[in-house]
């Protein structure tokens, strides 16, 4: 099963089941305790991608990372707090409305995905993985069912030197058998099943020492095969790495730096996005605050260039139906990009006020 209504998959407004055209929608996370507004509700333009703000919660504190049901009716929150939570709502209406308490899971989650019927959440603070039960109609059920913590510490120069776990994001893989838990202390990337309830790790792959991988994209082949890309946030690069979910480990065939030129210690990137048709990958890098356009070329990729982000410290990215979504956090604004579907640069076309904005997550209602 898909983690959640991924941003490359998310096409135009369709006909649903009942009712005529369904509504695009957009979700916002932000950090509450730098002054955002929590979790807002926007429609989605279909011929411009152009947001507009019709609701929003502000009952979860720092939903700094959301994620989507497939069905569209339930949208999943972590509170990034030392004490971390993650939270469910109903969003069926303008106004999201929780489906019950928040559940406990480890410190600081900063990503979450659906799998197997559980929520998972990367948390960073403690280095762990949660799974949280779902209920059939989407609500959490309590208490988590299991937690893999993990071990190991990575290496580094200076400031960016030993590092201990610090898990990042999990990503379920297209054939719904495993996920991947990215770790940027460990430098690694660990391949991950569900067992009874209980997250467990069946392989790591070792990146470069120092590298710090943040988040992953699997490019959109087929379940038994893929390109996995991976962000890496202390040196600004991407992996690229080829997996087949059957074979277990991941393997690293190299990486490609996102900017031209970065003073160590000043950039750090963020977020990626790969393009429905595999071509691109899109990235974000805070400090030097660009999007970087890279073209996949067989086993690789190539840098073609790089635009400013239309903000400041560019958290996060979506995409859909050829529109690029940019979460600036520290300028308090989400920025849209209209895509060239020939050379994958993009041109911004506008933006909304969302202060402490931490991610957009896209889906249809």
């Amino acid at each position: 099963m898909t983690p959640e209504v991924d941003a490359t998959d998310v096409g135009r407004a369709d006909v649903g089941t009942v009712g005529g055209p369904r509504r695009r929608r957009a979700y916002i996370g932000s950090f509450t305790s730098a002054g955002g507004p929590g979790v807002l509700v926007a429609d989605v333009d279909d011929r411009s991608g152009a947001l507009t703000v019709v609701g929003g919660a502000d009952d979860v504190p720092d939903p700094s990372y959301l994620a989507l049901a497939p069905d569209g009716r339930t949208l999943y929150a972590v509170s990034e707090r030392t004490a971390g939570a993650v939270a469910a709502y109903r969003v069926t209406g303008d106004q999201p409305e929780l489906t019950g308490p928040p559940e406990a899971v480890g410190d600081g989650p900063t990503h979450l995905a659906l799998f197997a019927g559980h929520v998972l959440t990367a948390d960073y603070g403690s280095g762990s993985v949660t799974a949280v039960p779902l209920r059939p109609d989407g609500a959490l059920a309590s208490p988590a069912s299991g937690t893999l913590r993990h071990t190991g510490s990575g290496s580094g120069s200076g400031p960016r030197g030993r590092r201990e776990p610090r898990a990042h994001q999990v990503v379920p893989d297209p054939s719904g058998r495993r996920f991947l838990a990215v770790d940027l202390g460990t430098d690694s990337v660990r391949v991950c099943a569900l067992r009874d309830g209980v997250p467990v790790a069946l392989d790591e792959t070792a990146l470069r020492p120092g590298s710090g991988p943040r988040h992953l994209a699997l490019s959109p082949g087929g379940p038994d095969g893929s390109y996995v890309y991976v962000l890496n946030e202390l040196l600004p690069t991407v992996t690229v790495c080829r997996w087949n979910a059957l074979d277990i480990p991941l393997e690293p065939l190299g990486e490609t730096p996102v900017l031209a030129d970065a003073p160590e210690g000043d950039a750090y990137p963020s977020g990626l996005v790969v393009s429905p048709d595999g071509r691109f990958v899109w990235t974000a890098t805070r400090g030097t605050d660009v999007l970087s356009v890279l073209a996949v070329e067989g086993d690789g990729l190539r840098l073609v260039t790089t635009v400013p982000c239309g903000g400041h410290w560019p958290r996060a990215l979506a995409y859909a139906a050829g529109t690029l979504y940019v979460a600036n956090e520290r300028s308090g604004d989400v920025t849209w990009f209209t895509v060239d579907p020939h050379t994958g640069l993009p041109v911004r076309a506008g933006s909304i006020e969302v202060p402490a904005a931490s991610c957009v997550v896209l889906g249809t209602l």
